[in-house]
């Protein structure tokens, strides 16, 4: 189901069985849009400082970590799968660009090799890629549940980035005019017409995975996928290399957050990124996704990653503990999963009684069509006598 489809049954569903407009279908619809409205409201009026443009544009450069995520995460749950290793290869990534920002000792040579920024970021992009393509593997065709495969690439990537790094740091990762390496602090700190830099990748992101699941064929293949495996395979989808797709395109974007979270510190940490998945999880289920797959889309995955950003930049501007921060997103997470099980329930018991309906009125139908071939059977050897 694409972004338009979804809207238009939005629109269908918003309206009672009598076409009357339904306010609480509304709200449950557009609940990601009206918490983010309220949460905005909320802080609004408890800090001054909250309600304005640089306070916003702060807070969408840090949301722009969680959107990738979120974003990655989503086409792998539009296909009933999941990805718990999104948060370790996003520290993967970012400690494998400082490595290669340090500098590649070849003491065969005896040189050091310093590649360029746009170097480094194509191979920490495909680096993300290999760790998706072996979740996807593992998932398609070796039959691995994801949730299993992914818990397991979790450890990997973390355990692989302590080893990189001795549980240390990466840190100065501007890079030196001499070594030719400059430019990697551009994509945390530059902004582009006033705008960050992160928040500029996360809409390019976006709006290449809106266009891939709305406008290409692939798009398709992952809702049908998400929908029905079985069904989707016999008719012709080639599920097993979505599966693999799907996993590879949530590498990349996991990729991109680490290179972006680790230019706005400047620096590259083997820790950084615990428990982002259960965060870019959140913001997919409070966009509206379902989680056992074939609905959900960009637009509602996007408003979820603002919605815990900033609600959680909020509560440290009002000064509230990190650790009622915690509670504080996992009730939200908790009522996104109930909002989300009332809302395609209620769909499912609205799509039964019209299924119904319509098998009652073909049955009639059917009574009155053979009612006058029965009299007629019945008259014919009466006026023969």
């Amino acid at each position: 189901m694409s972004d338009t489809s979804q809207a238009t049954t939005s629109a269908q569903v918003s309206r009672g069985g009598n076409g009357k407009f339904d306010v609480t279908r509304l709200l449950l619809e557009g609940r990601a849009f009206f918490a983010l409205i309220a949460i905005i409201v909320i802080f609004s009026i408890l800090s001054p400082a909250y309600f304005s443009v640089n306070n916003f544009l702060t807070m969408s450069s840090h949301v722009s970590i969680f959107a990738l995520l979120s974003l990655g995460m989503l086409l792998v749950i539009l296909t009933g799968g999941i990805d718990l290793s999104v948060g370790s290869t996003l520290a993967f990534a970012g400690v494998f660009a400082g490595f290669l920002l340090q500098g590649i000792p070849l003491e065969f040579f005896g040189v050091v090799v310093y590649p360029p920024v746009w170097v480094v970021v194509i191979l920490t992009c495909a680096l993300g890629a290999f760790v998706g393509a072996i979740n996807g593997v593992l998932v398609a065709y070796f039959k691995v549940p994801a949730f299993v495969a992914t818990l397991g690439m979790l450890y990997v990537a973390r355990g692989v980035a302590l080893l990189m790094t001795d549980g240390l740091t990466y840190n100065n990762l501007g890079g030196s005019p001499e070594l030719g390496n400059t430019g990697f602090d551009w994509l945390g700190f530059n902004r582009l017409l006033g705008i960050p830099i992160g928040v500029w990748i996360m809409a390019v992101v976006a709006i290449v995975c809106l266009l891939a699941l709305t406008r290409t064929p692939f798009g398709r293949w992952v809702y049908s996928t998400g929908g029905n495996a079985r069904a989707a395979e016999l008719s012709g989808v080639p599920v097993k290399r979505v599966q693999v797709a799907v996993y590879v395109l949530s590498g990349i974007c996991a990729a991109i957050a680490g290179l972006v979270l680790s230019s706005q510190l400047t620096s590259a940490g083997p820790t950084a990124g615990t428990t982002y998945e259960l965060t870019a999880i959140a913001g997919v289920v409070i966009g509206g996704a379902a989680l056992t797959g074939g609905r959900g889309n960009v637009r509602g995955t996007l408003l979820g990653a603002f919605v815990i950003g900033f609600l959680s930049d909020g509560l440290v501007i009002i000064g509230v503990s990190s650790y009622w921060q915690t509670v504080f997103t996992g009730t939200v997470i908790v009522l996104a999963v109930l909002l989300n099980s009332i809302q395609y329930s209620g769909r499912k018991k609205r799509s039964d009684t019209s299924n119904d309906t319509t098998s009652s009125s073909q049955q009639g139908a059917q009574t009155k069509a053979e009612a006058p071939v029965v009299e007629s059977a019945a008259g014919k050897p009466a006026s023969q006598s």
